[in-house]
């Protein structure tokens, strides 16, 4: 699937890296993810590392919109934080489990991401404040997906902040635009026009056949 989205996401935590937490704005946090949810889910595939915070949210947003979160949420998780998967994740087959390297964090986290980035082709990857793990799978997508649209949420603050650095030129709505949903139709190009499926399986292939009819 050609027109995957990837997240990555979460809160800042001050005693870890206050410097990304000093910038981190949690409620925007929260709202732009609940955001990026409401417009991809039963549209496009959403790919990510799954967090113990985020995991349930997207879950519950799957229920409320009637939609396979099995099919449309592709989770994939290191066994190296095996002692802190989110219940969720018993109850789906949506979760991808990459084996650790003994105790070495960095090198697992290495390999769960370079296999998340080589299993899809993604059209876009998103950022939503953040720490030391959102630089680093930004630096891995652009070595291994380098025509990925890249969207760092600068109005949440956190490392999507240090993101925004290495880009060569950063859209104004970014820093500025409240309206997540909004945001997130213009830069992922999803209509407002087209239907949710529950099942992917289910949705044509020509994107103009997915609108509701009489849009």
């Amino acid at each position: 699937m050609t027109d995957a989205v990837f997240l990555s996401a979460s809160v800042p935590d001050p005693k870890r890296c206050p410097h990304y937490a000093q910038t981190a704005d949690s409620v925007a946090i929260t709202a732009a993810v609940s955001a990026l949810i409401y417009v991809t889910l039963g549209r496009r595939l959403l790919v990510w590392g799954g967090h113990p915070a985020i995991t349930p949210m997207i879950w519950s947003a799957a229920e409320a919109l009637d939609v396979d979160y099995s099919e449309w949420v592709k989770l994939y998780q290191s066994n190296f934080f095996e002692d802190e998967f989110p219940e969720e994740n018993k109850n789906f087959r949506n979760v991808t489990y990459i084996e650790k390297f003994d105790q070495d964090l960095p090198k697992s986290l290495l390999a769960m991401r370079t296999q998340m980035f080589s299993d899809y082709e993604f059209s876009s990857a998103i950022f939503i404040g953040g720490m030391n793990g959102i630089i680093d799978e930004f630096d891995l997508i652009q070595a291994l997906q380098p025509k990925a649209s890249i969207v760092p949420i600068l109005s949440a603050g956190g490392a999507a902040l240090e993101v925004a650095k290495h880009l060569s030129e950063v859209s104004n709505d970014l820093i500025n635009d409240l309206d997540y949903i909004s945001l997130f139709h213009r830069h992922l190009g999803i209509s407002f026009k087209e239907q949710r499926y529950r099942r992917p399986s289910e949705q044509p292939v020509d994107i103009k056949q997915r609108y509701r009819p009489n849009a």
